[in-house]
């Protein structure tokens, strides 16, 4: 028997490697600069991967995009969509918890520009 345990994409992340953040929540459709990466760097430190799954487009539900401005010049988009990260255009089940804990981030974000 396999024990099949998740991995943490960004584990290694830091907020320096950051320039800018951007979360995107639909609904309802609204964009948010993000102020405090390390806040944001904290909750993509935890967030766990399984499998790659595609089957996240079954779904409905809130999804909350980050688009992160790299200090290399890339870019990368990390969609929280529970139970899946979407990372870069890939669906990959995920750890429950910390992807709530990523979508309700958002939610505080979008609650204080209101």
């Amino acid at each position: 028997m396999f024990a099949f345990s998740g991995r943490k994409p960004y584990k290694d992340l830091e907020a320096s490697d950051i320039v800018s953040a951007t979360v995107h929540l639909a609904p309802p459709d609204k964009t948010i600069q993000v102020t405090e990466i390390k806040e944001l760097v904290a909750y993509l430190n935890e967030v766990v991967i399984y499998n790659e799954d595609n089957s996240y487009t079954e779904y409905d539900g809130q999804a909350v995009m980050f688009t992160l401005a790299m200090a290399d010049g890339s870019q990368e988009e990390i969609t929280a969509y529970n139970p899946f990260v979407v990372i870069n255009g890939t669906g990959y089940k995920t750890k429950y918890g910390p992807c709530e804990k990523l979508n309700n981030y958002a939610n505080k974000l979008l609650d204080k520009v209101k």
